[in-house]
């Protein structure tokens, strides 16, 4: 018996009706896909889905009547319930006949034994199902016991390698469960490549991984073991790349960088785009490593891989996302030594304005630089002192979400001294704001008087 009440109650009441409709009408409703799953794994469920069997497309709609239809795919048996979240389906075969992801021949039939139906999906813990009103799990492929045993297991050889983007679902369910693939599921994924993945698939993988999983460097791992790092080459020449052992004992880059992603799992804010902006810097921060570092003095260094990992950066989201993250991203890993560079040096508020201007969150940047600094392992840090006193310091000019304004706007200029905008009109701007950061005036009347001196 399943714990149902780790999906939201409206959710669930609206999922009981479904099936109790079903019945009624001589069918029944199992909960598939990720939901039981999730259940069964103790974690909150967000997406429902019920395959009806045992009633045809014609019927199914009557038993949905009521509900918000979504006429989006329900040729292929498929009701999206839109007011509720909830897709409803009939049981069905799938034949690829193409290279596409959308090359399937999809055939609905209510009378489809779950087994049958169930053998299409890629692993074992997305192939179980619940009857939420008979009280019984179905479970034909032995997909419970593969989550208990935290084991990555595909259900069907053949089957399996009909969809690439297979392998980079293992990823981020490798990292959102803690799961360790079998040895033939890794044997799988390594016959795939990303030759017919569409870049919007690849990257809705990468987001799922960054905002939910809890054990990412084993989806990094995973992703090295099947072979799939050469699509990502900037995180593939990371591996094998030596650090200073006093500095890093956890070993090369690419083993630092996994550690760094499960630190900032730990500290997820909750806001999707915020951790999203965060994760993508944090598994990008050493990129510029692999170009940099050199053994001099006795000792690994990577002087300048900062600033150098910002190229490696975009080329890597680019290839992921139409999306311009990176250009939020690429500040942060620019300046994600800076925290403890200006901690160490005490450095002064003009110091802290202009990182403020240069990466536009100060929150964001101490994010990362957490991570960096706390993902080296056995080092155990009881508190990142730098992102305190950093925080501390924007707190003051509220730095914190925002980076500092200009206080004389071009207007200022015109209004107050009958300045026409030219060629020398702004340089002036950007000399009065260098000086505002410089915490040379700090309203409007002192910047009036410092342009009046400095005209």
């Amino acid at each position: 018996m399943l714990a149902l009440d780790l999906i939201p109650p409206h959710t669930l009441e609206c999922t009981l009706e479904i099936c109790r409709r079903a019945r009624a009408a001589g069918g029944r409703g199992v909960l598939v896909g990720g939901a039981p799953r999730d259940v069964l794994a103790g974690v909150a469920v967000e997406d429902i889905d019920i395959e009806v069997s045992g009633i045809p497309l014609d019927r199914l709609a009557a038993v949905l009547e009521g509900f918000d239809i979504d006429p989006t795919g329900q040729a292929f048996g498929v009701f999206k319930l839109s007011d509720v979240g909830i897709d409803v389906s009939l049981p069905r075969l799938e034949t690829k006949h193409g290279s596409h992801h959308r090359d399937f021949d999809v055939t609905p039939d209510p009378n489809l034994p779950f087994e049958v139906a169930a053998r299409r999906r890629d692993f074992t813990i997305n192939a179980i199902g619940f009857d939420p009103i008979e009280q019984v799990l179905l479970d034909p492929f032995g997909g419970a016991e593969d989550l208990e045993r935290r084991t990555l297991r595909a259900v069907d050889d053949q089957r399996f390698v009909e969809d690439e983007l297979r392998v980079l679902r293992g990823m981020q369910l490798v990292a959102r469960f803690g799961l360790t693939p079998d040895r033939a599921t890794v044997g799988l994924c390594s016959t795939l490549d990303m030759e017919h993945l569409v870049a919007s698939r690849v990257f809705d993988e990468w987001q799922k991984m960054i905002l939910t999983g809890t054990h990412i460097k084993q989806g990094l791992d995973f992703l090295e073991a099947v072979g799939w790092l050469r699509f990502f080459p900037e995180l593939a020449a990371t591996v094998g790349v030596p650090q200073d052992p006093k500095w890093h004992p956890e070993g090369d880059v690419f083993v630092h960088t996994g550690h760094c992603m499960d630190e900032f799992a730990l500290r997820r804010v909750g806001d999707a785009h915020e951790d999203l902006v965060v994760g993508l810097a944090v598994l990008c921060h050493d990129f510029g490593k692999p170009a940099t570092t050199e053994f001099t003095d006795g000792r690994w260094r990577a002087h300048g891989h900062d600033v150098a990992g910002v190229d490696p950066t975009r080329s890597f989201l680019r290839r992921l996302t139409e999306q311009p993250i990176w250009l939020e991203v690429e500040p942060l890993v620019a300046a994600h030594l800076r925290p403890s560079q200006l901690h160490m040096a005490q450095a002064g508020k003009g110091a802290v304005r202009r990182l403020a201007r240069s990466v536009g969150r100060l929150d964001r940047l101490v994010r990362v630089a957490e991570a960096d600094a706390r993902g080296r392992p056995p080092l155990v840090m009881d508190r990142f002192e730098a992102g305190d006193w950093l925080l501390d310091q924007a707190r003051d000019e509220d730095l914190t979400t925002k980076g500092p304004q200009p206080v004389l706007l071009g207007r200022h200029l015109i209004s107050e001294f009958g300045i026409e905008p030219g060629p020398a009109f702004r340089p002036l701007l950007d000399a009065a704001f260098e000086a505002q950061l410089d915490g040379a005036f700090e309203d409007l009347p002192g910047a009036i008087d410092w342009v009046r001196q400095h005209r």
